[in-house]
């Protein structure tokens, strides 16, 4: 229901870029991620709560996946179920 859908996954000199679509229930549409290993490098979320999104984006970089996964995944925003960095726990988990 709250799942997130990969649409692209390259990997190009070690690193994979993804881009997954969000579900409907955020602000977010998209959330691209570049990782190396069980690092993050980037993550870029299109649309959403601008600051929001570029501060969890900023705080992840350098991070293990698993990390990540840890602290963000079940976050509920509203009582909606789940939210924009619940979406990046989704999105990590499937890599």
């Amino acid at each position: 229901m709250f799942d997130v859908t990969l649409i692209k996954d390259d990997t190009v000199n070690g690193v994979r870029k993804t881009t997954f679509m969000t579900c409907p229930e955020v602000c977010s549409e998209l959330i691209n991620i570049e990782t190396e290993g069980d690092t993050i490098r980037s993550v870029q979320y299109v649309k959403g709560c601008h600051g929001n999104t570029q501060g969890i984006g900023s705080l992840c970089a350098g991070m293990k996946v698993a990390d990540v996964i840890a602290r963000l995944d079940g976050i509920d925003c509203h009582g909606s179920g789940t939210s924009c960095p619940d979406q990046l726990a989704r999105a990590l988990k499937q890599l």
